[in-house]
């Protein structure tokens, strides 16, 4: 593949780091269609295939994929430049609102403009995966898989429990009808291959409190906040209050929802606390996909290894469709809210290339006047 200009991959994550909205499934659809739809850099297979193995690993999904598209573009440099500019902006917006937060005690009032978006990001995320969901499901047993994924994601089931459940039984079904139960031919993937200072007392406990969770963490926000509140409110470092606060401000800024991380070491101990906070929750992301990143095309070279990607990705979307279940539930509870939804995704299935970022933005204030009314 032909590496692009940094600049193009940095203006790119820049404005998905500025107007990203929505959490990590309405991330990924608006980073397909940049990169997929808009400049074909990936295909739709090897773009979902990065959905699968972002699924894998701990860490901020939305993250990990930006990543990813980063080290595909531009190898090392992409993968820093790409990561970088998509954190950023949050991390920025976040730690403004850290900065009122402290001084003021109170946070800018926007739910009447954050009303209309989950609807919008709804009908973003559903737009995205229709076509990789029809690319994904190649066979009949792909299928049944998917279908097995989302009720046991349905019932509650942990999401780690469904990908490497799906993709286990169906590598192992695949390995079976061709009798190669070889452990080496099942994965030969992967055998080829101051006190008031920066380094204070106080910031080397919250750097390897977030670099602990960003290492172990799989889930969404609501994970995040359990393991927030085992490290950091249990032994009374923040309150419950400021916890609360802070994954408010990862939900309604753009970009990833582990920025509440900054807002939460700007509460403990000021610019220093927010910078070691920050890096800590996001560097075991790099790291991760650093090291997996070269082997997702030699997964696709084994028919089995291929075998256990494809179910883990059916799994994938059967996961984002029970999140669009569960934002549906808590979102479209009346007239207003189901008819910014019915706009937006009429709009995305018939204007392809139109700007996600235009939905969303188009979906808060429509929501804002329809409040008015």
């Amino acid at each position: 593949m032909k590496k692009g200009p940094l600049k193009e991959l940095a203006a790119i994550f820049l404005k998905l780091g500025t107007t990203a909205f929505g959490g990590p499934a309405a991330h990924i659809a608006m980073m397909r269609q940049e990169v997929v739809v808009k400049r074909q850099w990936l295909t739709e297979q090897h773009f979902l295939d990065l959905i699968g193995a972002t699924n894998l690993i701990p860490g901020p999904n939305s993250t990990e994929m930006a990543i990813h598209i980063g080290h595909e573009r531009a190898g090392w440099k992409g993968l820093i430049t790409a990561g970088l500019c998509f954190i950023l902006p949050a991390v920025f917006i976040t730690g403004c609102l850290a900065w009122l937060y402290k001084n003021y005690g109170t946070l800018p009032q926007v739910q009447p403009f954050v009303y209309g978006i989950k609807p919008a990001i709804i009908s973003v995320i559903l737009a995205a995966i229709y076509p990789l969901a029809k690319k994904s499901l190649k066979t009949i047993g792909l299928g049944i898989t998917g279908a097995l994924a989302l009720l046991i994601s349905l019932l509650g089931y942990s999401e780690i429990l469904v990908l490497f459940g799906a993709g286990i039984v169906y590598a192992g079904l695949t390995a079976a009808r061709q009798k190669k139960l070889n452990a080496l031919t099942i994965f030969p993937p992967l055998f080829s291959m101051a006190d008031n200072g920066l380094f204070s007392r106080v910031n080397t406990g919250l750097f390897l409190s977030f670099l602990k969770i960003g290492a172990i963490l799989y889930g969404s926000g609501y994970v995040l906040f359990a393991f927030l509140d085992s490290e950091l409110v249990m032994p009374g470092i923040i309150s419950r209050q400021q916890l609360v606060d802070a994954i408010a401000v990862g939900q309604f800024t753009p970009g990833p929802v582990f920025s509440s991380v900054t807002f939460i070491g700007y509460q403990v101990n000021g610019l220093n606390g927010a910078i070691v906070s920050t890096i800590g929750i996001f560097l075991p992301s790099f790291v991760f996909v650093a090291l997996l990143n070269p082997l997702v095309k030699k997964m696709r070279g084994s028919k089995i290894f291929a075998a256990f990607l494809n179910a883990v990705n059916v799994a994938s979307i059967a996961l984002i469709v029970v999140i669009c279940y569960q934002l549906g539930k808590d979102s479209l509870a009346n007239w207003r809210a189901i008819l910014i939804a019915i706009v937006s995704i009429g709009l995305l299935f018939r204007f392809r290339q139109i700007n996600n970022a235009y939905i969303v933005l188009g979906g808060s204030i429509a929501g804002y006047l329809l409040q008015l009314m």
